[in-house]
């Protein structure tokens, strides 16, 4: 038998709510309702979300995980307003990312998001200094000098980079490129922090750096943080990692201290029932479904039990 422990945790998803009454959820800054996005290209479709629900609770941090082409960059660019959506609800903030002008995007990008790079060449000007890299988004959005720099210097000194603000990007090695990526990211104090696998060039050691300035940064400035990674260990930075596959999310996994353990963890993951009562089996449970067919659903004690037949009931079905 596989069983599952139900769960209704920070989906937030009910059947029956209207686009306006959801925009008015205070709790929740991110909410995904049945997104799709397909790319045509010449006589081809590629769908690369299905369907996908999730909310995020203003101030949380998530990290969100996923095969190749599952769909975890497209939903990334989607939220960054990079790409829009085809079908669905997206909303952010007070934004609907499905339904917005082409200016009023402009303007959700500048001063509502931040966006981290995996590649540092894209997240820094390399003739351009640390401090001048750092208020270069201020300056575009019309931020006055002194105000500039002295948020430019709060955001550097608390990644550990306020020795360095003079330096030139192919001074610095990659881990502190990447701080000073968030620096940039955070520049306009955006409500909303995107990381695109910010630690990819990264050895263990410093993406657990990059990681934990993420969390502190989250947690003293109250930004809500999306990162996309493939770390293994980033589950011990992070409210809950969401699994995502074939466009959809599958399950979500949680840590909490165990302890029967001198501060070690323990993760427990969640399998994610959306509003119409589906559900995504994680791939070694799917196995045992890798053929389609039936399967005994029951509750019992709080838990849900998901049971492959022992025999086939259509060959047994009743004839009149």
């Amino acid at each position: 038998m596989t069983q599952f422990n139900e769960y209704r945790g920070n989906t937030g998803l009910n059947t029956g709510v209207s686009a306006g009454e959801a925009a008015q959820d205070p709790g929740f800054y991110i909410q995904c309702r049945d997104l799709f996005k397909i790319y045509k290209r010449a006589d081809l479709e590629v769908v690369a979300l299905r369907g996908l629900d999730l909310s995020v609770e203003a101030g949380e941090l998530i990290a969100v995980i996923g095969a190749s082409g599952s769909g975890k960059s497209t939903l990334l660019n989607i939220l960054a307003g990079l790409d829009r959506p085809s079908a669905g609800q997206v909303l952010v903030g007070s934004r609907d990312l499905l339904d917005v002008s082409d200016n009023d995007l402009v303007m959700y990008r500048r001063s509502e998001v931040g966006f981290v790079w995996q590649a540092t060449a894209r997240n820094l000007v390399p003739y351009l200094s640390v401090a001048d890299n750092v208020e270069l988004p201020m300056a575009l959005a019309g931020q006055p000098a002194k105000a500039r720099r002295a948020w430019s210097d709060e955001l550097l000194e608390s990644l550990g980079m306020a020795d360095k603000q003079k330096r030139l990007p192919y001074q610095l090695s990659g881990g502190e490129q990447q701080r000073v990526a968030i620096a940039v990211g955070l520049a306009n104090k955006p409500p909303l922090l995107l990381a695109d696998e910010p630690t990819g060039e990264l050895d263990s050691e410093n993406a657990d750096n990059i990681f934990e300035m993420i969390r502190g940064l989250n947690r003293s400035y109250g930004v809500t943080v999306v990162t996309v990674t493939h770390y293994a260990g980033v589950s011990q930075f992070v409210d809950r990692v969401v699994h995502i596959r074939d466009g959809r999310i599958g399950s979500e996994t949680f840590s909490r201290p165990d302890y029967r353990r001198d501060g070690g963890t323990v993760e427990e993951e969640y399998v994610v029932v959306d509003p119409a009562g589906r559900l995504q089996l994680p791939a070694e449970l799917a196995e045992r479904f890798r053929r389609g067919g039936l399967a005994k659903v029951q509750s019992e004690d709080g838990h849900i039990i998901i049971d492959p037949p022992g025999a086939n009931p259509r060959q047994h079905r009743s004839r009149s």
